[in-house]
C-alpha cells in the first residue's frame, strides 16, 4: 500500500495511493483511526508533500563500499550515524535552494525508512516488526562544509536540503532494490540495496540503542556509487524499485 500527504484547499490531508488515485483518508495513516472516506482525486491534480513530518532525521553514512571507496574512506565497522534538522526535509517537486555560493553541493539517492512505532533498544531480530515503510530521500551534501567541520549536521540540514518522497510503500522487501539517480534525464547513480554494508535491521538496532524513535522518523540509509555536483537548473529524479519517483529541481 501507498500512502501520502497532500494539499486539498490548504489543508494537510492524508491518503491511499491507487494507480492514479488518491482516496482520502480520515486521520493520518499511522494511527488506528485512519479510515478510507468516499472522497478520490486524481493524482496529478494534487500538491504531494513530504509523507511524513518526521521529529527526528537520521542519516547513515557510508553504507556502501562503493561509495566509500569513491570518498576515499574506510568501510565503517558499525553503522556510522548522524542526525539532520527535520526543518531540511521537504517534498516531490519541491525545490531545492542551494544555500552557498561556491561550495560543492552534491546529490545522494537514498532508501529511506519510516518508522512505525516508538522503538527503543530494538534487536535486529524484531526490527522489522518497527517499520511503517519505505520512501526515496536525497541527502543533499555540502562537501565544503563536510571538510571544515569533519562532520555531517551543518552540511546536510540547510532548508530544503532533504527531499522525501513521494509517498511509502508498505509492502516491500528492501533487501535487494534499485536505487538509481538521473540529474537532466542522465543516470549518475545506478546500485542496488543488496550491496550494503549494514542491513536495515542492523541499523535499526544500532540507532535504536542510542536514541528512542517515534512513528513518523525517518532513517536515510545510505546512497551508492556516483555522487557529484548540483549546479542552478538542475533537475534530479531518484526511482527505488517498488515505491516510484523523487523528482525536484535546483534554485539559488
Amino acid at each position: 500500500m501507498k500512502y501520502c500527504r497532500f494539499l486539498d484547499d490548504n489543508q494537510v490531508k492524508y491518503g491511499m495511493v491507487d494507480a492514479d488515485r488518491v482516496i482520502e483518508l480520515v486521520g493520518s495513516y499511522n494511527n488506528e483511526v485512519s479510515i478510507p472516506t468516499d472522497r478520490v482525486h486524481f493524482l496529478n491534480e494534487v500538491q504531494l508533500l513530504c509523507p511524513v513530518d518526521p521529529k527526528q532525521v537520521i542519516a547513515i553514512g557510508l553504507n556502501y563500499s562503493d561509495h566509500a571507496k569513491e570518498q576515499n574512506k574506510k568501510l565503517p565497522e558499525e553503522p556510522m550515524m548522524f542526525m539532520v534538522s527535520p526543518s531540511a526535509v521537504i517534498g516531490p517537486n519541491d525545490e531545492i535552494q542551494l544555500a552557498r555560493d561556491g561550495h560543492r553541493i552534491d546529490y545522494e539517492a537514498e532508501l529511506a525508512i519510516v518508522i512505525g512505532k516508538e522503538a527503543k533498544d530494538v534487536g535486529e531480530e524484531d526490527a522489522s516488526s518497527y517499520i511503517f515503510g519505505y520512501t526515496c530521500a536525497n541527502d543533499i551534501s555540502d562537501r565544503d562544509l563536510q571538510k571544515k567541520d569533519g562532520q555531517f549536521t551543518r552540511a546536510k540540514s540547510f532548508r530544503t536540503y532533504k527531499p522525501i518522497g513521494p509517498w511509502i510503500e508498505t509492502n516491500l522487501n528492501p533487501q535487494s532494490l534499485s536505487v538509481r539517480l538521473k540529474k537532466n534525464g542522465e543516470v549518475k547513480q545506478d546500485g542496488t540495496t543488496k550491496d550494503m554494508i549494514h542491513s536495515i535491521e542492523k541499523i535499526i538496532a544500532a540507532v535504536t540503542e542510542v536514541m528512542t524513535l517515534y512513528p513518523g522518523d525517518v532513517i536515510l540509509t545510505g546512497t551508492p556509487a556516483g555522487v557529484g555536483p548540483l549546479c542552478l537548473g538542475d533537475e534530479v529524479e531518484i526511482d527505488i524499485d517498488g515505491i516510484g519517483q523523487l523528482r525536484n529541481k535546483i534554485i539559488g
